[in-house]
Order: C-alpha cells, then sequence, then structure tokens
C-alpha cells in the first residue's frame, strides 16, 4: 500500500509539473520545443554535443525571436529586446553562470553580479583601457615590440607552413601580459621563443578543455570535489575526470598569481613604487590598494583581489584576440577571398601615417584605416570570438520583453552569433564580405553587430583588442601575401568557446585547434 501511495503521490507531481510548466507558468506562452520547457538537461546535451548556439539559432528561424530554451530561460534575437536587456541602466543583472570565472575564490570585473559592484571596480581600469590610452601611451610602445617579435617569427620560419592557431596565441599572451604586468614582473615572450611561457597554453591547446567547461556548468559541485581530492582518493578519481590535470588554464593562473607575488615582493622591499607601475594595469590596482590604506582600513581590495582581476583580464585577453586574428588569416587566404586580401594588402602598403622604429604602422596610424577596419569588422561578425548567449536576469518583478510577460528570476540571453546571421541586416550571413561595411550605407548592421556586447557591460578591453589586431593585420600584409597550406583545402579551423566548437559552417572540413597557412613576402607597393 505504502508503494503504491509513494507511486501515485510521484506520478501526481509529475503531472502537475509537466501541466504547470506547459500550460500555466507564464512562459508556457512563449514558442519553442516543449521537451527544452520541461528540463533544462534538453539544452544541456546540446553543450555536451557542442552544438548549444547553433541549436538555439535554428529554434530562432523556426519559431521567432523569441524562443523558450528552458523550463527558466528564454532566448532572444531582436533589437528591441537588445536594448531593454543590456541597454544601460536596464536593471537585468549577471546570473550565478558567471561564477564559474572567479579565478582564486575571489570575484572580479567579468563575474560581479550587481552592476552597482561592477561599476565600482570598472572606475579603476576604465582610464587603462581607454582609446587614448592605448593608442598613444606606453602600451602603444609594447604593442609595437609585440608586434615586431611576430614579424621575426615570421621571417624564422621563412617558407615553413605555419599554425597561426599557436603563433598568434604566443602573440596575445604577450600582448596582454606586458600590458597587464610589464616586461619585467609577468610579461612573456612566447612569440620570441621562450619555451617556459608557451608552455603556458599547453592546456589551453587541449581538445579535452571544453568537456571541463560543462561538468563545471552543469556540475559544478561534482566538477570541485573532483578536482580538490588528494592522495589515495585523487589516484581513484582520475579516470573520472573531464580533462586530465592540468586542466584550462592551469598554469597561466599560476603565472599570474606570481606575477603578483613577484610585485608585492618588489614593492615591499623598496625595489619598486607604484609611479613605475604607472602604465600597467597591476600597478593601478596597488596604488588605489596603497591609496585606501593610508586613508583607512584595507577593505575590499586586498592583494588576492589584485591578482584575481588581473588574472581575469589575462583569460579574456588570450582567446579572444588570437581566435579572431586567426579566423581573419585564415579568411582572407581562402582562394575564393583573394581579392580581399590584395585590397587590404593595397590599403596597408600605401598607408601614409606614423611609423613605430621597427618601420610598421603605429596602432593609430592603423585605426584610421577603412578597408582593414571593414575586415576585421566583418570577422568579428562571422567569427566573434564569443558567440554564445550572455545570461542575465531580472531580480525585482516581471517585466514585459518583445510583448511576453517574463517573471522575476527568468534567465534571458541573446547571443552575438544570432544577432550576426540576421539576414535582413546581414544578406547572404555565412559569406565573408567586408564590403558590407565600407561605402554609403545605412546604420543597419551596425545596430546588429554586437562583438564587444553593450551597455555598462561592453567590453572593457575593446580598444586593446582592436589596436592589436589592427597593428598586427597591418604590418603582416604589408610584407606578406597568406595562402592555405597544402592538405588544409576545404578546411576550417575549430576554436573551443567554453563548451563549445565554432567553425566556417561552409568547409566541409574541421581541424580543432590547428590552422595551417602559408606566408610569402611580398613586394612593397610605392606611392
Amino acid at each position: 500500500m505504502i508503494p503504491f501511495a509513494i507511486a501515485l503521490l510521484g506520478f501526481t507531481f509529475l503531472v502537475w509539473y509537466v501541466v504547470e510548466s506547459l500550460y500555466i507558468d507564464p512562459k508556457s506562452k512563449i514558442p519553442g520545443p516543449k521537451s527544452y520547457a520541461l528540463t533544462g538537461w534538453r539544452l544541456a546535451y546540446d553543450d555536451w554535443q557542442a552544438t548549444r548556439t547553433r541549436t538555439i539559432h535554428r529554434l530562432h528561424q523556426q519559431y521567432g525571436p523569441v524562443v523558450r530554451i528552458g523550463p527558466n530561460e528564454v532566448h532572444f534575437n531582436s533589437l528591441a529586446a537588445l536594448r531593454k536587456i543590456y541597454g544601460a541602466g536596464s536593471g537585468f543583472e549577471r546570473t550565478s553562470f558567471y561564477r564559474m570565472f572567479e579565478v582564486y575564490g575571489r570575484q572580479n570585473l567579468f563575474t560581479f553580479y550587481t552592476t552597482a559592484q561592477h561599476g565600482e571596480r570598472k572606475k579603476l581600469l576604465a582610464n587603462a583601457y581607454s582609446k587614448s590610452a592605448v593608442l598613444h601611451g606606453a602600451a602603444a610602445q609594447d604593442l609595437a615590440e609585440d608586434v615586431h617579435h611576430y614579424m621575426e617569427l615570421l621571417s624564422k620560419l621563412g617558407g615553413e607552413e605555419n599554425d597561426v592557431f599557436k603563433t598568434l596565441h604566443y602573440f596575445s599572451l604577450d600582448g596582454i601580459t606586458n600590458f597587464l604586468y610589464g616586461p619585467q614582473l609577468g610579461g612573456t615572450s612566447a612569440t620570441s621563443g621562450d619555451t617556459a611561457h608557451r608552455a603556458l597554453l599547453d592546456d589551453v591547446f587541449a581538445s579535452s578543455r571544453r568537456k571541463l567547461t560543462w561538468f563545471a556548468v552543469h556540475l559544478p559541485k561534482l566538477t570541485k570535489w573532483l578536482y580538490t581530492r588528494s592522495g589515495l582518493l585523487e589516484a581513484l578519481v582520475q579516470p573520472l575526470l573531464p580533462m586530465q590535470k592540468p586542466s584550462t588554464y592551469t598554469a597561466v593562473r599560476a603565472h599570474a598569481l606570481q606575477a603578483m607575488k613577484n610585485t608585492r615582493s618588489a614593492l615591499d622591499s623598496g625595489r619598486l613604487h607604484t609611479e613605475e607601475l604607472s602604465g600597467t594595469i597591476i600597478g593601478k590596482l596597488f596604488t588605489h590598494q596603497t591609496a585606501a590604506v593610508k586613508s583607512g582600513p584595507r577593505a575590499g581590495l586586498d592583494d588576492l583581489d589584485i591578482a584575481s582581476e588581473c588574472a581575469d583580464h589575462l583569460l579574456a585577453g588570450i582567446d579572444t584576440t588570437a581566435d579572431t586574428l586567426m579566423f581573419l588569416f585564415w579568411a582572407i587566404s581562402l582562394p575564393e577571398n583573394k581579392h580581399i586580401q590584395e585590397k587590404l594588402a593595397v590599403e596597408v602598403q600605401k598607408a601614409n601615417g606614423d611609423l613605430d622604429k621597427h618601420e610598421n604602422l603605429t596602432p593609430a596610424a592603423t585605426g584610421k584605416l577603412p578597408y582593414l577596419d571593414a575586415v576585421i569588422k566583418e570577422t568579428l561578425r562571422l567569427y566573434a570570438p564569443l558567440p554564445a548567449s550572455e545570461p542575465r536576469c531580472f531580480p525585482y518583478g516581471e517585466t514585459v520583453i518583445d510583448g511576453y510577460t517574463i517573471p522575476a528570476g527568468t534567465i534571458v540571453s541573446m547571443s552575438p552569433y544570432s544577432l550576426h546571421r540576421n539576414e535582413d541586416a546581414f544578406p547572404d550571413p555565412l559569406k565573408f564580405d567586408p564590403e558590407r561595411w565600407t561605402g554609403v550605407r545605412d546604420d543597419t548592421a551596425a545596430k546588429w553587430f554586437w562583438a564587444f556586447s553593450s551597455g555598462g557591460r561592453m567590453c572593457i578591453g575593446l580598444h586593446l583588442a582592436m589596436a592589436k589586431m589592427t597593428t598586427l593585420v597591418s604590418a603582416v600584409y604589408r610584407q606578406y601575401s597568406t595562402t592555405i597550406a597544402p592538405g588544409f583545402e576545404n578546411t576550417s579551423p575549430a576554436v573551443t568557446s567554453r563548451f563549445e566548437l565554432f567553425i566556417d559552417e561552409t568547409q566541409p572540413q574541421i581541424a580543432q585547434h590547428k590552422c595551417m597557412l602559408k606566408f610569402e613576402r611580398n613586394n612593397i607597393i610605392d606611392d
């Protein structure tokens, strides 16, 4: 009798759950597949298959700009929703999803839940990331050296094939570490051949890293337990690890922590003063900490907070820049895009602008080249480095988005991937076409462009990222032409972003974390 009663109670609960989810919940009026509305594990399966973002895009094509993708999650794809959710002062906050990006157990600019917390931290850093600081300050000089080292690498390779997935990661690592720490206390020299610094990226290159992210998102407590075992238990659980140790960014996080310790030691010993670090992010944070100590208790920003903040910027600055540059080099190396590369080469070779001491165009000069800007924008549109959903929630009560009532606490999100494939804004959206961004046109494309997010949470490193890309691309194509290496034809490079693989969908084959190109010297065009 008791088992029957338990079974009946369970069945009743199941029926009620299904009825409530599909017919009573205010979100039941939102279109979408019933399987997604009933359980979050349906979307988790797409995550495991590395197809979440493409699947959601197909659902938008089927159901329209508003789709229910989970019991408590709704995805949007309209300009009205973009302004409502991500606009300045919208009231929407980040969700617990972002806690997985904490470093050393401390929150940082990327993980703060409220806009108030985010805003306070951003005030300390915004000036260092401003356009003027990046284009004309110490950052511009450091970038000139980073670009020079990459050009030296190309020269050393000679006619050898170049795996630009790896070499551009070296360039990206050096650029962000020197910007954050300066060359003496944490800057790297991977591009120049430092094997220890190159080894920092070994776990980043691992193909299993996306599985670890899946576990961290969907089974966070289990994942934390598995990776914190020691002794005999560590050996027993090793076969169960989604990614064998060292896990993704282990070496990079250790490097970032040591850089903070090196800086603290130099400051305490008097070998270094905060004024000498004024051109670095870590210097600005330590300067703020010192000022706070003089005026009262050291509250809110201790050494580990500084380490976490810098490490977060380091982690965010590696893959994003490297992957975008890789797709740009690859896309304009395709035979069908030869005309794009030639037009770009003519512009950068004939450009009139300031040169650095290595005879490369300065970041300020490259920022004024319209076709180079168009090529980069088109790369960011089609191959956005963070193309997946950016979840938010409205904690203060129900709200209305695109005509649908959204209860408080509902996770809402949008993705650059879907926004950038809107056929009204971008005809033939899978075609790489920089001409979308040139000539006389309305601002429709600009309104749908969302590679750096928007509002108060817009990417703080936008100007630094653009400067890195414009300066390196101009330097390379002033001296070289690129083609697809033999054996890599009809193959798209595939990059990992969170728990997904992103590719060029027009190619029949993919190669994960690999992109083979040939670089050949060309003739500089005289004015």
